[in-house]
């Protein structure tokens, strides 16, 4: 054997040279077949463990056009707790179906979507689960046309048709606003992700929403976009406490937002109120009480991969559109403690 050799992975003819028996039989004996006796069966399962022979599941169900039990994920980014979250979910309802989850982040990047998409594909996964960046998603339908089953997760498809799980984002900004209105505040401050993004336009539509139906005034001077990261949601805040009418509470539109905002908060001693849009870890140890437009972060991975799976086994009903319920839950230490 080469040094080459070596380092290759043994393959199926490997096991029949070293157990001295055909290819056919260790394939045989790789599918339990009844009809190879035991001591064939004994000195092919010896050769294999000899070896470290591992049996190339995709290929063999490509031969025998099966599925794969693969599954493709492209999120935005695994680093945020919902994204990471979405991703637990998903694996474990694909594990208790015997299926493996292959798992890619786009980084909000159209272009690197495109290429994840079309780099699953050519795995064979038996379907995706995608968390779009782009705004056109007619590149698909080829994939589609092909029988590649895919559902949208957390936003709508743009160009093609095919199943989505979605929050009720207009609904649940509405509602907890409408809190805050409840609650004598009349400028709020809204700290909002990039308005490219459906997730962050349908939030601020829930905003509008609660105002107009209030008779508050929408401001654009109490409205920032393209806040994507914590520091710039703490610098965004600041700028508005600088101004000579600041607000007294703020809508932040993601988790990452609103812990910008509460450590800004705490850094200037101020007791504005907090509004924002997902729930996450630790928010109950906070020193300040807020509100957190909460939702079941576990079952929106459910559903999609529920819905998924239905497709791969040969539902071929319209697509559909599911809207999972949010709430308002109260976090951190109450303003006594």
């Amino acid at each position: 054997m080469t040094n080459e050799d070596k380092h290759r992975r043994p393959t199926i003819s490997d096991v029949a040279a070293a157990a001295g028996v055909s290819v056919k039989t260790v394939s045989r004996v790789i599918n339990n077949a009844p009809s190879v006796r035991p001591e064939v069966t004994e000195r092919v399962l010896a050769a294999i463990s000899t070896l470290g022979f591992r049996r190339n599941h995709i290929a063999s169900s490509l031969r025998s056009g099966q599925h794969t039990a693969t599954i493709g994920l492209i999120i935005e980014d695994l680093a945020n707790p919902f994204y990471s979250a979405l991703a637990a979910a998903i694996g474990r309802y694909a594990r208790e179906r015997g299926t493996h989850l292959i798992t890619a982040s786009s980084e909000e990047s159209p272009e690197l979507e495109r290429q994840l998409f079309l780099e699953l594909c050519q795995r064979r996964v038996d379907g995706l689960i995608i968390v779009p960046a782009g705004g056109d998603h007619s590149y698909m339908r080829p994939e589609l046309e092909m029988n590649t089953q895919v559902v949208f997760l957390d936003r709508p498809p743009a160009g093609i048709l095919a199943d989505s799980v979605l929050i009720d984002n207009a609904g649940g900004t509405r509602a907890g606003v409408e809190a805050l209105l409840a609650r004598g505040h009349r400028r709020i401050g809204v700290i909002s992700d990039s308005t490219t993004i459906y997730t962050a336009r349908e939030r601020l539509a829930g905003v509008r929403a609660a105002l107009a139906a209030a008779a508050v005034p929408y401001d654009d001077a109490l409205v920032r976009t393209d806040v994507a990261h914590p520091d710039q949601a703490a610098a965004a805040a600041a700028a508005m406490f600088r101004e000579g009418d600041p607000p007294t509470a703020f809508f932040c539109g993601n988790n990452r937002i609103t812990v910008g905002v509460l450590a800004e908060l705490g850094r200037l001693g101020a007791d504005a109120d907090l509004l924002g849009f997902d729930d996450f870890e630790l928010a109950d140890l906070m020193p300040r009480p807020f509100t957190v437009i909460a939702y079941d972060v576990g079952e929106l991975g459910r559903a999609a991969a529920a819905r998924l799976f239905d497709r791969i086994g040969g539902d071929r009903s319209w697509p559909a559109e599911t809207v999972l319920p949010t709430r308002l839950v109260r976090r951190g230490a109450p303003a006594d403690a």
